[in-house]
């Protein structure tokens, strides 16, 4: 005999099917949801894609373009270099011209400083000192090569110019830290002995002296002549550089007063 089904049977079967029926509903809601977005967006999304695409595309070519018109440019400057190494300034000299000129910033530099290290193997110091200058005063210039700048046409000059001159120039790289507070720093300590300011020069020389980030032979020399101007550097050189930086602050700050 057949058996009759059971109402809990019925049930579950109508529930399975409404589940069935409902995701039915929502997938077709889906679809055409994605349709109408598609005809009302499609067009926009892919011009999107294709414009980034061709963005990359045009960065990709104008990297290269400009890996390559570097390569150019070193290229003229070693050129220049080796001429001006052997002599030959009737090759070196139209191409750092142009490179002064007409590069970009670093080899624009690069080339003022060489022109003016080439015056000044020539013995001609007027046209070095000035060559310097194109480089300090101009801003749009890598710091580094106008500090190095300022550090040549400061040795250059420094029997020429007032003492006070020397320490106003260079007191912003006269501090422990700068990466031209060797020279920069000897330079203001020796313009403080001109002015008869022996207190602060000595300081200096000591600060100087006990920075082990320098070259030995600098150190040594400042460390006698800090013992001139009264300040033992010799007794406390095996302290750490760091603790000669009030000192050399203190020298600093002196010439406000």
């Amino acid at each position: 005999m057949a058996l009759t089904p059971s109402k809990t049977t019925d049930k579950t079967s109508g529930d399975k099917s409404d589940d069935v029926f409902m995701r039915e509903v929502d997938d077709a809601v889906r679809r055409s949801d994605m349709e109408a977005f598609g005809k009302r967006y499609g067009w926009w999304i892919l011009g999107l894609i294709v414009l980034g695409l061709a963005a990359f595309g045009g960065y990709i070519i104008w990297h290269n373009q400009q890996a390559a018109a570097d390569g150019k440019i070193a290229e003229r400057y070693v050129t220049a270099m080796d001429a001006a190494a052997a002599s030959d300034a009737a090759t070196a000299d139209p191409i750092l011209t142009d490179l002064a000129q007409n590069s970009n910033d670093g080899y624009r530099a690069a080339a003022l400083m060489t022109q003016a290290n080439i015056a000044l193997r020539q013995n001609k110091t007027a046209d070095a000192i000035k060559g310097y200058d194109k480089v300090i005063q101009d801003d749009s210039l890598p710091q580094a090569f106008r500090d190095l700048a300022l550090v040549r046409q400061t040795s250059l000059q420094f029997d020429a110019i007032k003492p006070e001159q020397v320490v106003e120039r260079l007191k912003p790289l006269a501090v422990e830290g700068n990466s031209w507070f060797g020279p920069a720093g000897e330079m203001t300590a020796l313009a403080y002995v001109k002015m008869g300011r022996e207190d602060l020069a000595g300081a200096l020389f000591g600060a100087l002296s006990k920075d082990k980030t320098l070259p030995e032979s600098l150190r040594q020399r400042t460390r006698q002549l800090a013992g001139v101007y009264g300040v033992d550097a010799v007794q406390d050189d095996e302290s750490p550089a760091g603790a000669a930086a009030p000192n050399a602050s203190a020298a600093n700050e002196g010439t406000d007063s």
